[in-house]
């Protein structure tokens, strides 16, 4: 399988139905109705209001991405086990269950963690989904001395993401790929488990809502599919506005609410761990002998690293919506470009249910996204943020 920066990483392709670009804005194409029994299904969905009223915040976040695959690892540095999981991209939620676990069964694996009793002290570095859901699986195996160690605690990418479970965003070689999937699986299994109202410490955080897609090989799901989801549908989206687009449904995908699922994990752990905010710049400052490397786009630095890179994106969550329109997942992909900073910029337009803690009931709604490899704060490049809108105009043909 080839790998994905964003079809797996918001690489953005054009369509026989949606022909778009960054400068040009191309009618869809009419889409007939279903002829026969054996068309796809038409599926009537309200688009979103997107009128400046009803744009909320613009945030910026920086994936961590690794080229090649995530670290997923165990090192022996002197005294310490280090137990390495970072570099996930924009896939972080998606794997997050299923990559702890994998890492954590590695770590108490090595000789010196199995000759260890579970009462003695734990660091996690990082407090994202990686480091939070590591911390979350410790206590669930009987480790009672865990100290979760970070920089920050709010307003991290993993609050902004998106929420959309499905390995995309990453740049994986092709021989990573049979275990990304794997853990992948693993990772559902659990969310799946959550919407079922089976973890009650998580209730709400993740819901089966359909996702649309304008080709299979654009979601990363397929390696799921007879494993733990259902074959997508060939459907045709009617937006009740003359404008029809052809896509592919798979209508058990999962969204996980990530603002609010960080809010559940800290909260459940707030009685169990103790957390410390400060910066680490070196393993060896750390006492405990048993660290797990949850650092994100600090685990390049931590590591001297050079296959991490920050990839940045671009996101505005709505308000004022009819929330029963926004039940459902939307990715597509566009095309590639130049942003104002000269930096390569893979276009996408995404729709997600996602809200944010502490707003209305009827703030419920993320627009996004772009994919632009090693921009920094320096480039913030707020012209995408319009461009993403416009895309998003052009797709339900506003």
């Amino acid at each position: 399988m080839p790998s994905r920066i964003l079809r797996a990483a918001f690489a953005l392709l054009p369509s026989a139905t949606l022909a778009l670009s960054a400068c040009t804005s191309t009618p869809a194409t009419p889409v007939p109705p279903p002829a026969s029994a054996s068309a796809p299904d038409v599926r009537r969905i309200n688009p979103p209001k997107l009128e400046s009223a009803h744009l909320s915040e613009r945030i910026l976040c920086y994936r961590p991405m690794r080229h090649g695959s995530p670290n997923l690892s165990v090192e022996q540095a002197g005294r310490q086990t280090i137990a390495h999981d970072y570099g996930h991209g924009g896939s972080g939620w998606t794997l997050g269950p299923g990559s702890v676990k994998y890492v954590v069964d590695l770590a108490e694996a090595a000789p010196q963690v199995q000759a260890r009793r579970k009462d003695e002290p734990v660091t996690v570095v990082g407090a994202g989904v990686m480091g939070l859901f590591t911390a979350y699986e410790l206590v669930q195996r009987g480790y009672t001395d865990i100290t979760v160690v970070a920089e920050r605690f709010d307003r991290l990418t993993s609050h902004n993401a998106g929420g959309l479970i499905a390995p995309v965003s990453m740049d994986n070689d092709p021989a990573m790929q049979a275990l990304v999937d794997r853990i992948g699986i693993d990772a559902y299994r659990f969310y799946a488990s959550i919407a079922r109202g089976d973890v009650p410490e998580f209730r709400g955080g993740a819901v089966v809502v359909p996702a649309y897609f304008e080709r299979r090989d654009d979601s990363g799901l397929e390696p799921y599919v007879g494993v733990v989801m259902k074959p997508a549908k060939d459907v045709v989206l009617d937006f009740g506005n003359g404008t029809r687009r052809e896509m592919v449904a798979y209508d058990d995908a999962i969204f996980v609410d990530a603002a609010v699922m960080m809010d559940h994990l800290t909260q459940w752990l707030g009685t169990r761990v103790r957390f410390e905010q400060r910066k680490v710049e070196r393993f060896s400052d750390l006492p405990t002998t048993l660290v797990f490397d949850c650092a994100g786009l600090g685990g390049g630095a931590l590591n001297s690293d050079a296959a991490m890179v920050s990839v940045q994106g671009h996101l505005i969550m709505l308000k004022d919506q009819r929330p029963a329109d926004l039940q459902h997942m939307i990715l597509v992909y566009f095309d590639e470009g130049k942003t104002e900073a000269g930096q390569k910029v893979k276009r996408s337009f995404y729709l997600f249910p996602k809200r944010l803690p502490g707003t209305g009931p009827n703030d419920v709604g993320v627009v996004g996204g772009t994919f632009v490899e090693g921009a920094t704060p320096e480039t913030p490049n707020t012209a995408e943020f319009e461009r993403m809108i416009d895309g998003a105009k052009r797709f339900y043909g506003m």
